[in-house]
């Protein structure tokens, strides 16, 4: 029965590997240096997730000239929402597609080479859609996490599992969706660090590191306190102190799942990860702050401690979660340069933070109409506004409907999965984000395996009535917004920004747009026939600048939309990837 679940066909096409010599493994080195080699694209935005591409070549004067250069469809009737941010390497395209497959490509052409199709058993339980955010790559292997709370080893070149093991139980809600991060060590050599998803579910959130070349575990750090992390098979530390802000046993469903994935900051040497909302969605039957949920942490790579926790939403009543990644950038303010951090909270304030102990520096609402929070305090704390938290319902005429409140934002946040992009350039931030609240109330739950655990009703609406999504330039210095795009349907996709002075992004309406990076200006879009979700990528194939992008409509907006969806009806879903170049006379002018 295991085998029939976890084994997988694989399709290899009958042709040369991607056309030429296959150059070598990817190594440590190539990792760290992933965002300043144009020629690959390795990890998941960059080490440090900046999504900065050095490329030029596609530059504010031509990039009206870009023109399809193939696109490639992922078939079938698995069509939903595709959310992969795609891999390259050696003329390769690597990318994950809904339903827990994978695809290798040509870079050149779009051919396929191989196609992997994780066998997903029955009563899987995927809070937001059956998506995948992306694989990871070293030596001469693929690594890509699947529905079922499975991380997968692939052969870089044939597609053919090399190992598998379960992260945990899915029937009891965990999954897992987020690319992996692949962390080179000086003690255990290269790992592979994964979080779990399933928050809904009152699955209790951790990180964790494998051996690369067996998927043996390393170390695992759970995120809430009272909870022991464990190095080598042997428990070591507590996180945090127990009962210190849960009461009772709570926090042993507690939520706080790490279903984003990571970043890593070769300077100070440590891995960032967000935690999600505490479980369950209604405060008034966990009281404390109930930590280390809707959080910034920070961990040791080499031993799983945790270094330091940053707290954006204590005592979380409107699912905030706080796994919005987190972006090392150096902050020069006050003629001084600081180790900073920052990140695009799902409560919708952008918060600035030294990386190197968690301290907070700064924040700022980046979305209108915060109802939740007056603002944040001196110390980062956000100075609640009572009369918008969900009313007890234990207190109602008869126990099974709180008073209901209209919070901003909507629990789908201010920014949610869609990655933002950080300009080597301007210095600015790109932060993809959306206008929206929700009616919200809550209700009597109570913790069953398996089953949802929210003890909340809601319906998302929106805040303004020409649009919803907003990509908005932020610079993190001033904490200024220095220009905004508004668009009518939410913003799903991830962000690009180049150094040829562009950003690009996608749209629920089916177009790739891209926009002067100073200013804001839209300089060029084509429209793909269904909506993108997905992060761009660029790349540099044969001299010319590649931009590629998965395309495919869905992920959690239109699942959970509400009155808003009212701005996307009649898109239709779809299942490819696409890659754009210069025109021949622009590449030459």
């Amino acid at each position: 029965m295991i085998k029939k679940i976890l084994l997988a066909s694989v399709s290899v096409m009958g042709m040369a590997f991607a056309g030429a010599a296959y150059a070598g493994p990817v190594t440590g080195d190539d990792l760290l240096n992933d965002a300043t080699n144009p020629k690959s694209v390795l990890t998941n935005g960059g080490l440090q997730g900046h999504r900065f591409s050095p490329l030029k070549q596609i530059s504010t004067a031509n990039v009206k000239d870009l023109v399809p250069a193939w696109s490639f469809s992922y078939g079938g009737e698995k069509q939903r929402g595709q959310e992969g941010q795609a891999l390259v390497h050696d003329g390769v395209v690597y990318i994950t597609a809904s339903y827990s497959r994978i695809f290798a490509m040509d870079a050149k052409t779009g051919d396929k080479l191989w196609e992997y199709d994780h066998r997903l058993p029955e009563g899987i339980m995927p809070c937001c859609d059956v998506i995948n955010r992306g694989a990871a790559i070293y030596g001469d292997k693929v690594y890509f996490a699947t529905l079922d709370a499975q991380i997968v080893a692939l052969e870089a070149k044939t597609g053919k599992v090399v190992w598998h093991k379960a992260i945990d139980d899915f029937k009891a809600g965990y999954s897992n969706s987020a690319a992996p991060l692949i962390i080179p060590t000086k003690a255990n050599g290269a790992l592979i660090i994964t979080g779990v998803s399933g928050g809904e579910f009152g699955v209790v959130g951790r990180v964790e590191a494998r051996n690369v070349d067996t998927g043996e575990l390393v170390w695992s750090r759970p995120v809430l306190e009272g909870l022991t992390g464990t190095y080598q098979g042997k428990e070591t530390t507590m996180t945090g102190k127990a009962n210190e802000t849960w009461a009772g046993d709570q926090y042993k469903t507690g939520g706080g799942a790490t279903w984003l994935g990571g970043t890593y900051d070769p300077e100070t040497k440590l891995v960032f990860f967000g935690t999600g909302n505490p479980a369950p969605w209604n405060s008034w039957l966990r009281p404390g702050d109930n930590k280390w949920t809707a959080s910034r942490i920070a961990i040791d790579p080499e031993n799983g401690e945790m270094k330091w926790g940053f707290q954006t939403t204590p005592h979380d009543g409107w699912d905030y979660d706080g796994v919005n990644e987190f972006i090392p950038f150096d902050l020069n303010k006050g003629g001084k340069t600081i180790k900073a951090g920052a990140t695009a909270d799902r409560n919708g304030f952008f918060y600035v933070l030294d990386r190197t102990d968690g301290k907070f520096i700064s924040a700022m609402p980046f979305v209108s109409k915060i109802t939740w929070a007056k603002g944040i305090d001196a110390n980062g704390r956000p100075i609640y506004n009572d009369d918008f938290r969900p009313g007890d319902p234990s207190l109602s005429a008869d126990g099974k409907k709180g008073t209901e409140v209209f919070a901003v934002p909507s629990f789908l946040g201010g920014k949610n999965q869609m990655p933002i992009a950080y300009s080597d350039q301007t210095k600015l931030f790109y932060v993809p984000s959306n206008e929206w609240g929700m009616d919200i109330h809550n209700e009597p739950v109570v913790y069953k395996k398996g089953a949802a655990f929210l003890g909340a009703g809601f319906n998302i609406k929106p805040v303004f009535e020409d649009h919803i999504g907003s990509l908005k330039a932020i610079d993190p210095a001033t904490q200024k917004v220095v220009w905004e795009y508004k668009n009518k349907a939410p913003l799903w996709g991830g962000v690009l920004t180049t150094a040829g002075g562009l950003v690009f992004t996608g749209t629920p309406e089916g177009y790739l747009k891209a926009f002067d990076a100073k200013t804001g200006a839209e300089l060029w879009k084509f429209n793909v026939g269904t909506g993108i979700v997905a992060p761009p990528i660029a790349w540099e194939q044969d001299g010319a600048q590649m931009i590629g992008i998965s395309a495919g409509w869905g992920g959690a907006v239109p699942l959970w939309g509400g009155e808003v969806a009212k701005s996307f009806k009649g898109i239709d879903q779809g299942g490819s990837y696409w890659v754009f170049k210069l025109a021949p006379r622009s590449a030459t002018d």
